[in-house]
């Protein structure tokens, strides 16, 4: 399947690939499909691509990279939605956005995708031990590297 995208042009994708979104996302209920496209090998940053709005695309990540101890409650009844029986099962993103010089993570929004049947949701945390503007990055500082040798 080719998906257009308005950053990467077209791109060819199998179907094994697409995330289904039953309820969409957040402000876009009617967007359901979506692609996760890695920019480069060692990018810790995904493209969660509309895969039939060119235009629409959502920084991800792994919350855990910025915050070791993330955890987001059991929802059962929701979990069912995506039928998801254990987060053993699951990939969770945080959706990215950048705030002047600063990368921020919304961890009160995390995105739940069980990797078996590639169904997702959005969940939205009403504790309020998160927040919807988490400092993950400032851009005014360099970065240290990150390597992925143990």
């Amino acid at each position: 399947m080719q998906v257009e995208t308005t950053r990467f042009g077209p791109i060819e994708i199998g179907d094994d690939r697409i995330i289904t979104f039953p309820k969409g996302i957040l402000g876009f209920p009617s967007q359901q499909d979506y692609v996760l496209l890695q920019t480069n090998e060692e990018g810790n940053f995904f493209w969660l691509q509309s895969v039939t709005q060119p235009e629409l695309a959502f920084v991800v990540c792994d919350p855990r990279l910025f915050v070791p101890d993330y955890d987001i409650p059991p929802r059962t009844e929701e979990f069912g939605a995506i039928e998801l029986k254990g987060m053993n099962r699951a990939q969770v993103l945080i959706i990215v956005n950048k705030v002047n010089r600063m990368l921020t993570g919304n961890l009160q929004g995390p995105l739940v995708i069980n990797t078996v049947n590639r169904r997702g949701l959005q969940l939205v945390l009403s504790e309020k031990k998160y927040d919807t503007r988490h400092p993950l990055i400032n851009l005014d500082r360099p970065q240290p590297c990150v390597s992925k040798t143990a």
